[in-house]
């Protein structure tokens, strides 16, 4: 026996849906990125394929210890892989990771090649020459004293840090064969005096002129020139040193040009122009392409912490030279970074830190000492610099970085240098160019192909169904509008975006609310040929098909998930806009379609086979409830 009828309140139902419409459209038009024109703040975020540009799926193989790559090591490579190609100049790019192996680059608009990006990462160590201040102002370059942390030392031997100095240091480390080995003594060891800010100008880098360069970066250059103008650029070009803006502000002016240089263009100006230049800061030369600075034979200029820049020479030892690095507790039980460096790589290491630690060669300026006045070696990672330690003798056997480290900064650094050293590799596994002509036909053909089975359902609907059938309609056309909204939002929040797969996905959608609508309404037909009016039928049937709706769409539902799980790229998007069309299906269903229902129920409309649509119910209905006895009737 079917459940009584309750008594319900339809307008409670639909006033819950109308306040749903009201706050998602009010995210729709004035949440976070909601600006420009009524159209653009109705756009949702589209894919590449519905307008153009560039995807690539990376796959991370195995680490060269056999083990797959771990989630630390794959974010970090997403971080590096993300740098890389922001480093292009691309706007809106999307680099993300995708289950336990992949990592997708997703680049709007342009296409461009992305075969480098995925590429080892380039770990180098190099000499820091001179510091200055990269703020891209007029301040003068920063003191000897200011430094920033950083320094390696012996491990094992006693750091010569003072306790409680934020300053880390390279020590030789007591984990290596020769770890705890003080430094051999030799007269080459003992540390020089610092030269002067004024001496170590005349020994400065080879000028930019003397600089090899090919003819693509001289074109490159000369076009920076045009763009700055000639004083800009002659100011520049006689520079031997940062200019100290404050006491001669006529030099600003001049030199000002320099800061609206984008990052691409600031990267094929020489090292020397590129330091010496105040008005160019860390804010563009952090952006600049990692490949700019790449070249192990050539004085570079980079930044730490984004306020710091400073002038480095070559590079002596490179990540490949790198063994392993691990964040371990030394003896005092405080956080250091354990180098282990590879047979040749070790002999590298030791002639890098004895130059430092003797100030030989080319020699670092006294803005470039650490706070024992020691010269220090920066870890380039790409186009970072994620250490810059002082070094504290000649390491003859393994490092250790030491300062006031914690376990999560030690073990931060470790990963760097390990993962610069010992990367995780990829492969590509799928490579896809659209252009945004192809990204039109694909969303013109995806609308046309929503466009048509929504169309063929309503017109079914309304031929097997009548006056039900507007229920349909209304139904589709609010699922629509939800999904739509949900689809902007969505997008502007967690950077989801719309596909061809996503079209697709929904169109699936549409044959699942149809299914509800069958469930439904067949059901009511089954309580009117029970004997049933119809105001009394539409609540039995609901109570009836509400589990079966329900059970049927939370199988779709389960299949969207399961699909997003364990897939990748434009399947992933399907799974998504499948599930979303879904659960927004059922909002309609609960909120909508039976609430009207039930207001239907109430009008003489409903009653009349040919509008409800119920003709072959009704009549049964009819003769069921004839008087059974004939007399009765001929009376």
């Amino acid at each position: 026996m079917a459940p009584p009828q309750g008594q319900m309140r339809p307008g409670r139902q639909l006033a819950v849906l109308g306040f749903i419409f009201v706050v998602l459209y009010l995210l729709v038009f004035f949440s976070g990125g909601a600006s420009g024109s009524f159209k653009d703040r109705l756009e949702p975020k589209l894919g590449l394929d519905l307008i153009g540009g560039t995807r690539m799926t990376l796959e991370a193989t195995n680490n060269v210890d056999g083990k797959p790559p771990t989630a630390e090591n794959l974010e970090e490579a997403r971080q590096i892989i993300e740098n890389r190609v922001n480093g292009l100049g691309v706007a809106e790019a999307e680099v993300v990771t995708e289950g336990n192996r992949n990592i997708v680059i997703s680049l709007p608009g342009e296409n461009r090649n992305l075969d480098e990006v995925g590429s080892a990462a380039e770990l180098r160590f190099r000499k820091v020459l001179k510091a200055a201040d990269g703020s891209g102002t007029a301040a003068a370059p920063p003191a000897a004293t200011a430094a920033p942390p950083g320094s390696v030392t012996p491990s094992g031997a006693p750091s010569a840090t003072p306790s409680g100095s934020g300053a880390p240091k390279v020590s030789p480390s007591a984990s290596g064969g020769q770890g705890g080995m003080a430094p051999a003594p030799s007269a080459s060891a003992t540390p020089t005096p610092a030269a002067s800010a004024s001496a170590s100008a005349s020994a400065a880098a080879p000028s930019a002129s003397a600089e090899p360069v090919s003819a693509s970066v001289e074109e490159q250059r000369k076009a920076v020139e045009q763009k700055v103008g000639a004083a800009a650029w002659q100011a520049a070009s006689a520079l031997q040193a940062p200019a100290d803006l404050s006491a001669d502000p006529s030099l600003g002016d001049k030199l000002k040009p320099f800061s609206a240089l984008s990052p691409q263009e600031v990267a094929v100006l020489p090292a020397q122009m590129q330091f010496n230049v105040p008005t160019i800061g860390c804010a563009q030369l952090d952006k600049r392409p990692p490949a700019s600075i790449s070249d192990a034979k050539q004085q570079v200029v980079s930044c730490e912490g984004g306020a710091s820049k400073y002038l480095l020479d070559q590079a002596k030892v490179e990540g490949t030279d790198v063994d392993d690095a691990d964040a371990v507790l030394d003896q005092t039980n405080a956080w250091v970074v354990s180098l282990d460096f590879t047979g040749d790589g070790q002999a590298k290491w030791t002639a890098l830190t004895r130059e430092a630690f003797t100030n030989e060669g080319q020699a670092c300026d006294a803005s470039a000492l650490g706070q024992d006045g020691k010269c220090r070696v920066a870890v380039v990672l790409d186009n970072e610099i994620v250490s810059s330690p002082e070094i504290q003798g000649v390491l003859t056997g393994n490092s250790q970085i030491t300062g006031s480290f914690n376990q999560k900064d030690a073990s931060a650094l470790a990963s760097q240098l390990r993962y610069g050293a010992l990367p995780v590799t990829f492969k590509a596994q799928e490579s896809q160019n659209v252009t945004a002509t192809l990204g039109a036909s694909h969303l013109r053909a995806g609308l046309l192909a929503a466009g048509i089975g929504m169309l063929l359902v309503i017109i079914y609907a309304f031929f097997y169904y009548r006056l039900l059938g507007s229920v349909i309609f209304l139904s589709l056309i609010l699922s629509a509008l939800l999904v739509f909204g949900a689809l902007v939002v969505l997008g502007r929040q967690i950077g989801f975006t719309l596909t061809l797969a996503g079209i697709a996905g929904m169109i699936v959608s549409l044959g699942v609310a149809a299914d509800s609508f069958v469930i439904y309404f067949e059901r009511l037909k089954d309580e009117i040929r029970e004997g049933r009016s119809p105001r009394s039928a539409v609540p039995r049937a609901w109570i009836r098909a509400r589990r079966t709706i329900i059970s049927a769409n939370a199988i779709t539902l389960l299949s969207a998930v399961v699909l997003y799980v364990v897939s990748v790229g434009t399947v992933k998007g399907f799974a998504f806009a499948l599930g979303l069309a879904t659960v927004l299906d059922l909002v309609v269903v609960f909120l909508f379609r039976h609430p009207i229902m039930t207001m239907f129920a109430r009008t003489r409309a409903f009653l009349s086979p040919r509008v409800s649509g119920l003709g072959r119910a009704l009549p049964a209905r009819s003769q069921q409830t004839q008087p059974r006895n004939p007399r009765a009737k001929e009376a």
